[in-house]
Order: structure tokens, then C-alpha cells, then sequence
């Protein structure tokens, strides 16, 4: 009797601790994805509003003016922290991925960081990425539309060489993607958790608008 006492009071403690034990696990798993979710700011720019006027330069050192682009083609505008890091490179390959889905002749799509014209341009040639690339060192035109900018830093680098290496990035932008209709007015602007597949999600955005 006395065994069978202790064998049930043990498989009660294991029973408790395993429920404890799960609840913590359940814990750690929602705090590990509320880490995932996106942090929502309040932009200066939303849906519907006229997009802002901007200029930079792509990695050739050409200037860009939207000017030249806006009102003429769908401006598909994707900001993203660093070149050649993990989420960075999944976006742009899938912009690269997609753009005959997109509707390459109708639609401009730029991608926007903090990085030199010099990182870009290795990042373009590496990954062969059919569109350009704005250097933003100084954040000027995420801020136009209100995109979070944070201090520079360092970005990883690849040569033609296959080297790896590090440059300065002067600015550190936050993932947001911008959608700019033929009407000249932001069609969609969000923040972006689903890096990779960003390029999917904006083509949906542009079918709509070409009906």
C-alpha cells in the first residue's frame, strides 16, 4: 500500500511539473513571437495620400528623381535595413523572382537602404537584380514618407571576387514597402514582417491596380 501511495504521489508531482514546465514553454513561445511581430509606427504618409516628392542615387551614382517616374509608371518603393544580410537578401531575390509577375514594363521597383552607391553595387551584381538600388545614407527619403531611420553601421560586403567583407552603412532604414499608383497617390504602404515574400504580396497590390 505504502509503494502504491508513493507511485501515485509521484506521478502527481510528474504530472504538476509537466504542466508547469508546458505553461513556461507556451510562454516562451508567445514571447518569441511577439518579438516577431512588426512594430507598428504612425507614418506621415498613408494610403491615399499624394506620395511625397524624393531624389537619391542608384548604384551607378545616376540620380533618381521621382519626378521622372511618378504618374508615368506604378513606383514600387521597398525599404529595407542592409544589403547582403538575411532578410535583406530574401526580399530583393524575391523582387528579382518576381518581376515579370509584377509587370516589369509597367511598374519601376526600387529598393532603398542606408548603403553606399560602392555596397549596392556589388549587392546588385551578386545577387543580378533587374532594378535599382537608392543609397540613402541620410534617411532623406524614407523620412519623406515618414519610414523609421536609425543610426548606421556596418553592413556585410561580397566582392566580385567572392570575398567577404564590411562596409559603412550611414543609415539604418526600417523594412516598410510603398505601392505608388499611376494617380500619383501611395496605394499601399506597410511595414513588412514576411521579408521573402514581400515581392508576392505587392504583386497583388499591382493587379488590382491595373484593373
Amino acid at each position: 500500500m505504502r509503494l502504491l501511495t508513493k507511485s501515485l504521489c509521484g506521478f502527481f508531482m510528474l504530472s504538476v511539473l509537466g504542466l508547469v514546465f508546458g505553461d513556461a514553454i507556451v510562454a516562451q513561445d508567445k514571447a518569441k513571437d511577439k518579438k516577431k511581430e512588426v512594430k507598428k509606427v504612425e507614418l506621415k504618409v498613408k494610403a491615399g495620400d499624394t506620395a511625397p516628392a524624393f531624389e537619391s542615387v542608384d548604384e551607378n551614382g545616376k540620380a533618381v528623381k521621382s519626378t521622372d517616374i511618378v504618374g508615368k509608371k506604378v513606383v514600387v518603393l521597398y525599404f529595407y535595413p542592409a544589403d547582403f544580410t538575411g532578410g535583406c537578401t530574401k526580399q530583393a531575390c524575391g523582387f528579382r523572382d518576381d518581376i515579370e509577375k509584377l509587370g516589369s514594363k509597367n511598374v519601376v521597383v526600387l529598393g532603398v537602404s542606408g548603403d553606399s552607391v560602392a555596397t549596392h553595387k556589388l549587392f546588385k551584381a551578386h545577387h543580378k537584380l533587374p532594378f535599382s538600388l537608392l543609397a540613402d545614407e541620410k534617411g532623406d527619403v524614407a523620412k519623406a514618407f515618414g519610414v523609421p531611420v536609425g543610426k548606421g553601421g556596418k553592413s556585410p560586403t561580397i566582392n566580385e571576387n567572392g570575398e567577404k567583407g564590411q562596409a559603412d552603412r550611414g543609415a539604418t532604414i526600417g523594412r516598410y514597402t510603398v505601392v505608388i499608383g499611376l494617380d500619383s497617390k501611395v496605394a499601399d504602404i506597410s511595414p513588412i514582417g514576411d521579408a521573402g515574400g514581400d515581392s508576392k504580396r505587392v504583386a497583388a497590390i499591382v493587379a488590382k491596380l491595373a484593373k
